[in-house]
């Protein structure tokens, strides 16, 4: 039986995504590393979910678990899982063929916080957003700090990251979905929009904005 390396787990940490996975998928996690000291109704719920389904539970210094998630706020408790392996432009026609609602689509072109794109993973679970799309290149990927700031909505929402996000782009809209980029100097008002039907909201990067390229593919600008 092969072995689990390094580059084969991470690390995730919070009470919110902790509790997530647990909930979601407890198959994915490998154990749970807990801060000696700390024993309050939340954190049982999180042991319990492990004994149901025998998670090996290792209580830990707060120094060590401070170390292993570099001083981010833990919450006091962290979880081993296996790697996220992100899905690739292959994915989406199966990703998007059985929704039971009209596709909805989130494009992040280049953007490079982890903050961002974990707050960018609650607001898309929260509207209902099927697929969050971005490049593998200049843009943050699924690390700790987006999964932490999502507080579980990594593990709801499938992020596709592609190699070329025009492509891409060409590919919603051989599948009907119609591309609107948010743009600042864009005329025509989101609350002016029909967005039903298909839809792909494309959002900029910190700063910059859309990319050239990535705004004339838009259909609208908004």
């Amino acid at each position: 039986m092969k072995s689990m390396t390094s580059t084969d787990r991470q690390l995730i940490f919070g009470l919110h995504p902790v509790g997530a996975l647990l909930e979601t998928k407890p198959e994915c996690v490998i154990r749970l590393c807990v801060s000696e000291g700390r024993r309050d109704q939340k954190l049982e719920t999180l042991l319990e979910l492990a004994r149901q389904h025998s998670i090996l539970v290792e209580t830990v210094s707060r120094q060590h678990l401070d170390k292993l998630c570099n001083r981010a706020n833990h919450q006091g408790v962290a979880a081993y899982c296996q790697k996220r392996v992100p899905y690739a432009e292959g994915d989406l026609k199966h990703l998007l063929a059985n929704t039971t609602t009209p596709p909805f689509v989130l494009l992040l072109d280049n953007v490079q916080d982890p903050h961002n794109l974990g707050a960018c993973f609650r607001s898309a679970d929260a509207a209902g957003v099927h697929v969050i799309i971005a490049p593998k290149d200049k843009s943050v990927g699924m690390t700790p700090v987006v999964s932490k700031v999502a507080c579980g909505a990594a593990d709801m929402v499938p992020f596709v990251q592609v190699t070329n996000l025009v492509r891409t782009m060409e590919l919603l809209k051989e599948m009907g979905i119609w591309l609107y980029g948010a743009a600042g100097e864009a005329s025509q008002s989101l609350y002016q929009t029909n967005l039903s039907g298909p839809v792909a909201l494309v959002l900029g990067a910190e700063g910059e904005g859309l990319r050239r390229l990535t705004r004339e593919h838009c259909d609208v600008l908004l």
